[in-house]
């Protein structure tokens, strides 16, 4: 199973010259993937303006959205700007998506907590055809230069909504921070769904788990604070591991399930934090 690490760029007040550097490092640590967690309406650095540091800062590490929510945004804009980070990138982005369900996060007029689900169904295909040259605003012009990609879709989420658009639209499935008990049951679903719908092979599985090895009061206030807004069920079994012997454990439990890759996001922006994790997992 590959192993890859979040960007803090979600920790409550997080020092956001902190994230080219924590990405350089987990490159050189050798982490399969840098994630990042998409928030608005909360004291951290966007998820589009994270990636893009990544990018900048590595050229191998693998880049995920682990998710970003989507129907936030106006679709073409959000297409323009994935697109951005990924040819920045050189190929290595991969867009986790999902529908969001804090009604603070959606800010844009006409862009409410109403309608997202449908929201997103248009906004897919929009990507589709940015990404593919077409033009955009009627008139003559695309949004993206010559030999733009159709970058790869994962979605995350909880409702059976979620699995339908990842076999139809993605390349996988997103599971959050929660016990094996509750990841488990939908880890086999996605793989029915994607045998059921007729595509071939199995999806990509990818699961998040937080971690903090340093400061793990300081870690778990912030976990705390970050799903205090949460659906109950989610907050109440938020998984933070603060100790070697837990992150062992996790992997060897998502192997027997058959994740492809685990990714450890810090609950602190200590840069330590990064060797820690590299120490822990090597």
């Amino acid at each position: 199973m590959q192993i890859g690490i979040g960007l803090p760029n979600q920790v409550r007040n997080v020092t956001p010259s902190v994230l080219p550097r924590w990405a350089a490092q987990a490159e050189q640590a050798g982490f399969h993937t840098l994630a990042t967690t998409g928030r608005y309406a909360y004291p951290g650095v966007s998820d589009t303006v994270a990636l893009a540091a990544a990018a900048g800062a590595t050229s191998t590490i693998g880049l995920l959205s682990a998710v970003l929510l989507a129907p936030t945004w106006p679709g073409a804009l959000l297409a323009k700007e994935v697109a951005g980070i990924d040819g920045t990138s050189g190929g290595r982005l991969t867009l986790g998506l999902g529908v969001g369900s804090r009604e603070d996060e959606f800010t844009v007029p006409g862009l409410g907590l109403r309608g997202r689900g449908a929201r997103l169904e248009s906004d897919l295909a929009t990507y589709r055809d940015v990404w593919g040259g077409e033009p955009v605003g009627g008139g003559p012009n695309p949004a993206v230069p010559r030999g733009t990609r159709q970058v790869p879709l994962l979605f995350g989420g909880y409702s059976p909504a979620a699995l339908d658009r990842m076999v139809r639209w993605g390349e996988g499935y997103i599971g959050g921070s929660l016990p094996t008990t509750m990841t488990g049951p939908t880890f086999a679903a996605a793989r029915r769904a994607w045998q059921e719908a007729g595509r071939r092979g199995t999806p990509r599985l990818v699961v998040l788990n937080y971690f903090a090895l340093g400061d793990t009061q300081a870690g778990r206030a912030n976990i705390q604070n970050f799903y205090r807004l949460a659906p109950a069920e989610i907050a109440a079994n938020a998984v933070l591991h603060t100790s070697s012997g837990e992150i062992e454990q996790s992997i060897a439990d998502y192997t027997d399930l058959g994740v492809d890759e685990i990714i450890f996001v810090p609950a602190t922006d200590d840069l330590d934090e990064v060797s820690r994790l590299a120490d822990t997992v090597a």
